[in-house]
């Protein structure tokens, strides 16, 4: 059986796309030798895109500073005044009047700094989100033959969730603190240059533990996230295959294997809580002993008459904003390390490159082309198996409108012209032509536009008949819609759904029976109107009756279509205008079926085991 949604799993030659293969491994030993956390950079053009938002975020963030420093101030005022001889309750009123005004200053430019901050950070990862989908979407199925589709889904997930984590919450807190730590700092040499040295002279002490805890964290943040994307992956590939899991009776092992490497990314994960734990009660330790130490100092300036006591004070407030400034970003500097290297594994991702690629001028097919389709002496062979080519000096020409069957036993090499025809890979020698431009210089939207695929199992999606059928044209009218299902035979089944062709499907279109399925994957190829018709055994899960229907429908469209048919069906064979005969990746006999069985080759050998006495 052969399947375009299913690739060979073989190993090897790094081309085309076995260089994407290898990007998420390199991409693990940069992240080894990675020390700080340039990756945020990444979203530097994201948050570009909002410059107002990140303006007015900028704005409140210095004013929420600026209101917090300044009850520094008001207080020292205020002390200084309570503590002269001429205090009265009137003259002190208009203190807590300042009082009262910087603390609504502070409350209302803290409210709006977490309003835009916050609607930055969602925004920015919104369109990292969109960005990155589109991006896998251009990726070419060999990326895809080592790369687990769960692990990629991780990334689009979870490590993103990691960096919407920073970005709305963690980066408000880490910029107010950093701010109101520079602030503070410039306030307290201003206060007391003396007392501030000695503040200064702490801070190598308290920093040592963010850059040597903080770089473990991040290694063992990306350790996490590339155990928990495995383990995402091996659930992903047992519940694809739920069913075969279930028949064999292996949901025992399917659980453990994920519950193995769930438990393996718990431990490095609990490695990570257990570094930030050490690197948090170090800097909060030392930076609050050094205040409690410099404070004494301060108290014993004051009573010597060196400052005053609302200078004290201002000094210790400043002190302990300072500090709890220092703690808070040593908390958030976890979050950044972590964040850091998800968005890491998200740029691995964003940088990998499909091999296959429209060129820099792509050539245009032909805007009224026929559908001439030719191999001119095709050599290729898969990523990781330069030994063993699938094609091998292949050679066809089909004509504009003529029908084509490709016959041959498995591993012939009949999938791979179809997937060479559809440029999901490029021949390693010779040229696939489609109405005399060589696919190489076309670009792959341009080429895949002029085919419709039917494949033996086609994929359908979750929403309606009629969504699934439109995803062949998006521009389909519900008239047209109606006539290609007529056409195969599907419209009676959508009518007797409880919603016509608006019934949602379910995942995978699962409420359906094979046969319906298949139906409805030969109505999106229809409704394409493309002039060549590619068809993988397109009638093979129908029952004998609704293949009858469904091939005289196929009969229908193929009229004025060029089409290739992978067939393992006489009555797909008789059809055809010319059979083509295929072993080990080259054409060893072509004819019609009554001329092929007279050779007595290859072909009559398997229409003897295939079609049976039928075949003669």
């Amino acid at each position: 059986m052969s399947d375009l949604g299913v690739e060979p799993q073989v190993e090897g030659r790094p081309s085309a796309g076995a260089t994407l293969a290898q990007d998420l491994s390199e991409a693990a030993q940069r992240r080894d030798r990675s020390r700080n956390v340039r990756a945020l950079g990444r979203l530097a053009p994201f948050v570009a895109a909002h410059k107002s938002d990140a303006l007015f975020a900028t704005v409140f963030l210095l004013t929420s500073t600026a209101s917090t420093l300044g009850l520094s101030g008001a207080v020292r005022q205020l002390v200084d005044h309570l503590t002269t001889a001429k205090a009265t309750g009137a003259s002190i009123d208009g203190w807590f009047y300042l009082l009262g005004g910087v603390a609504l200053a502070l409350a209302a430019s803290s409210a709006l700094r977490y309003f835009f901050v916050t609607k930055l950070g969602e925004r920015v990862v919104a369109d990292l989100r969109k960005a990155t989908y589109a991006h896998i979407l251009t990726l070419d199925p060999a990326f895809f033959l080592s790369t687990r589709t769960g692990e990629v889904l991780s990334r689009l997930t979870t490590d993103i969730q990691i960096v919407e984590n920073l970005l709305s919450t963690s980066v408000s807190v880490a910029l107010r603190n950093l701010l109101t730590l520079i602030g503070a700092m410039i306030m307290l040499l201003i206060v007391s240059p003396h007392l501030t040295g000695l503040v200064l002279l702490i801070f190598p002490v308290v920093l040592a533990p963010l850059f040597l805890f903080g770089r473990r964290v991040r290694k063992l943040t990306a350790s996490t996230q590339d155990e928990f994307a495995r383990a995402v992956g091996y659930a992903g590939e047992a519940l694809d295959a739920l069913e075969i899991v279930q028949a064999f009776g292996r949901e025992e092992t399917s659980a453990g294997r994920f519950g193995q490497a769930v438990e393996s990314s718990f431990q490095t994960s609990l490695r990570r809580m257990s570094a930030r734990a050490i690197m948090t009660a170090a800097v909060i330790g030392l930076v609050f002993g050094g205040v409690v130490a410099i404070f004494w100092l301060g108290v014993h300036a004051g009573l010597r008459g060196d400052m005053t006591w609302g200078a004290l004070f201002q000094f210790a407030l400043l002190s302990v904003l300072a500090a709890g400034s220092v703690g808070a970003l040593g908390e958030t500097w976890g979050d950044v390390q972590k964040a850091a290297g998800a968005m890491e594994r998200i740029a691995d991702l964003m940088d990998a490159r499909p091999g296959i690629a429209a060129p820099a001028v792509p050539k245009h097919l032909p805007v009224a082309g026929a559908g001439e389709v030719e191999f001119a002496d095709v050599t290729f062979a898969y990523p990781g198996r330069p030994d063993l080519p699938a094609l091998s000096g292949f050679n066809l020409r089909v004509a504009p409108g003529e029908r084509v069957a490709l016959v041959g036993p498995s591993g012939a090499g009949k999938s791979t012209v179809f997937r060479l025809l559809l440029r999901f890979y490029d021949p390693t020698e010779g040229a696939v032509k489609v109405d005399g431009v060589d696919l190489r210089e076309a670009d792959p939207a341009e080429v895949r536009r002029r085919m419709a695929l039917v494949a033996q199992e086609s994929p359908l999606f979750s929403g309606s008949p009629a969504e699934n059928i439109r995803f062949g044209r998006e521009g389909a009218t519900e008239a047209e819609i109606r006539a290609v299902a007529k056409a195969a035979q599907a419209d009676s089944f959508i009518e007797a759904l409880p919603q016509g062709y608006d019934t949602p499907l379910g995942e995978r279109a699962r409420s359906l029976s094979g046969g319906q399925r298949q139906r409805l994957a030969i109505a999106r190829a229809l409704v394409r109107e493309a002039p060549i018709l590619l068809l993988d055994e397109a009638t093979s899960a129908l029952d004998a009756e609704n293949e009858r229907l469904v091939q005289q429908a196929l009969d229908q469209a193929m009229d004025g279509h060029t089409t290739l048919v992978i067939a393992h069906r006489l009555a797909t064979v008789l059809k055809a205008d010319r059979i083509v005969v295929m072993e080990d990746g080259r054409v060893v006999e072509q004819g019609s079926h009554t001329e092929l069985v007279a050779k007595g080759g290859l072909y009559a050998r398997l229409a003897a085991l295939q079609f049976g006495d039928a075949a003669a």
